[in-house]
């Protein structure tokens, strides 16, 4: 070899070092910038964790705020959260790993896998109800709803669809509930058990799932709604059913960690689970629609949305109120960030997309993380007496001046000091000051009157209630009838 061979291979390896050397540079800033956004979010109750995975590198994988207040445990790569809506994505992937079986085709329809369904639903394809177009209703009961299997479909099948099978989105948590009631007839298996073996044992996950997974308990996140409401992880419920009802199951539910969740994504990318054409239809848009003034397209079991320089998004969001969890992939830049919050509010549902932003843009700086409007006003509730209420009302309208544009907050927060059995005193002297601003709500005044039996005052319950019936609220009779008989 010559010396002038040696020097340009010299020069090669340096260049090499240099551009890791970079690239590891720019790792770590970006890790930073990421990490002090939500390190101060988590001073105004910020609770969650974040994975981010740029170009097959792990920016950030952390957790903030903690998993379970009552044991002091914090939340951390491992900890299991409710994903939500997010379940669709495992049901979509299953259903076209059936496909790549041969198993059935997504120009199936629903006749072929369901006798004596009404003639207008039978030409649904299995295509549509991917793609929210089937047009069947979002749902028919409440997640944990005790129903049987039968009685479910059967009522699903005779609701009245919202249009014309594919003829446009349509959101729907049951047509989920149908595709994972055919990945059942077609693979002969429990839902659960066919994702297990399909979906998630090749990918390396063994904390996903509902029932099936040994959960590991110390990482198991309870859930703060608003920072507040205190509720144990669904996982339990399921646990205590040993079932999970067709309200839920294949739309929504399954629980899962930041780990979990990054291994999914990179079976997913290194076509483990599908290949590549089967990824290609899950990611690729079907059917299109317009939200908040903006163009999406729905793939299956992905949103997707074409933003500035033609850059693709795919993403996907599921809560149940007090969990939230996110998804963002942009498939040619190499980026996947997956987010959770066990405390969820207005302020933190969306931090994924704030973080996107982040990872997009060395020069963007996001607003800070407020807490949001009902710990706030809780926090001050609990070291003030009811004299502060004007007080406290003004804050609220200053700070939270978005937010406090009708008579909903302050009759949120009374009812929520309701809930915790907190300051009843407190509950009462908002809905005063509630009704005052809205003095022909009758919503209010059974607020009032909630208060006021709480505070075990009857007299003021009864007279609050009679003037929510004269509004015309007329769930005030029934509490009116029963405070009377008594």
């Amino acid at each position: 070899m010559n010396k002038t061979h040696l020097y340009t291979i010299l020069l090669v390896i340096i260049a090499n070092y240099s551009l890791i050397g970079q690239n590891k540079l720019q790792s770590k800033i970006l890790n930073s910038r990421i990490d002090n956004y939500l390190n101060a979010g988590a001073k105004n109750g910020f609770s969650g964790a974040i994975a981010v995975i740029k170009k097959g590198n792990i920016i950030i994988n952390k957790g903030y705020g903690e998993a379970n207040r009552n044991i002091k445990t914090l939340n951390n790569p491992n900890t299991i959260f409710d994903i939500g809506s997010n379940t669709k994505q495992f049901t979509a992937t299953a259903i076209l790993k059936l496909a790549e079986l041969g198993k059935l085709k997504l120009t199936d329809s629903l006749s072929t896998f369901f006798n004596r369904i009404p003639e207008d639903k039978q030409s649904i394809t299995i295509h549509q109800l991917l793609s929210h177009s089937a047009g069947f209703v979002d749902a028919i009961g409440k997640d944990f709803a005790e129903i049987s299997q039968e009685d479910f479909f059967q009522q699903l099948f005779a609701t009245k669809l919202l249009s014309k099978p594919g003829e446009k989105y349509s959101y729907s948590n049951t047509g989920y509930s149908i595709l994972g009631r055919i990945i059942e007839l077609v693979s002969n298996q429990p839902y659960e058990a066919f994702i297990n073996e399909y979906l998630f044992a090749p990918a390396g996950m063994k904390q996903t799932g509902y029932l099936l997974p040994n959960w590991d308990s110390k990482n198991i996140a309870w859930s703060y709604n608003r920072g507040i409401l205190e509720s144990e992880s669904p996982i339990f419920k399921y646990q205590k059913y040993n079932d999970i009802t067709w309200h839920l199951k294949a739309n929504g539910g399954i629980n899962s960690s930041q780990n979990d969740l990054v291994l999914w994504y990179k079976a997913l990318k290194s076509y483990k689970i599908l290949n590549e054409e089967s990824l290609k239809k899950l990611t690729t848009s079907h059917i299109h629609f317009t939200s908040a003034k903006f163009e999406y397209g729905y793939a299956y079991g992905w949103t997707v949305r074409m933003l500035e320089n033609n850059i693709k998004r795919l993403t996907h969001n599921g809560s149940n109120g007090a969990y939230s969890h996110s998804l963002v992939w942009f498939p040619e830049y190499d980026i996947f960030i997956s987010y959770a919050t066990n405390a969820n509010s207005s302020q933190v549902e969306f931090i994924a997309y704030e973080v996107a932003k982040i990872v997009l843009d060395k020069n963007y700086s996001p607003g800070p993380i407020k807490n949001n409007l009902y710990a706030y006003a809780i926090n001050f509730i609990r070291e003030h007496s009811t004299d502060k209420s004007t007080e406290l009302i003004a804050l609220l309208q200053k700070n939270y001046a978005d937010d406090f544009t009708n008579s909903r907050p302050l009759n949120s927060i009374g009812n929520i000091l309701l809930m915790i059995n907190e300051n009843n005193e407190w509950a009462i002297e908002l809905f005063k000051k509630n009704i005052q601003l809205y003095p022909n709500d009758g919503n209010l005044w059974d607020s009032l009157g909630d208060g006021y039996k709480a505070n075990n005052q009857e007299e003021e319950a009864i007279k609050s209630y009679k003037k929510a019936v004269e509004l015309g609220y007329k769930d005030s009779q029934v509490k009116l009838t029963e405070l009377i008989k008594n």
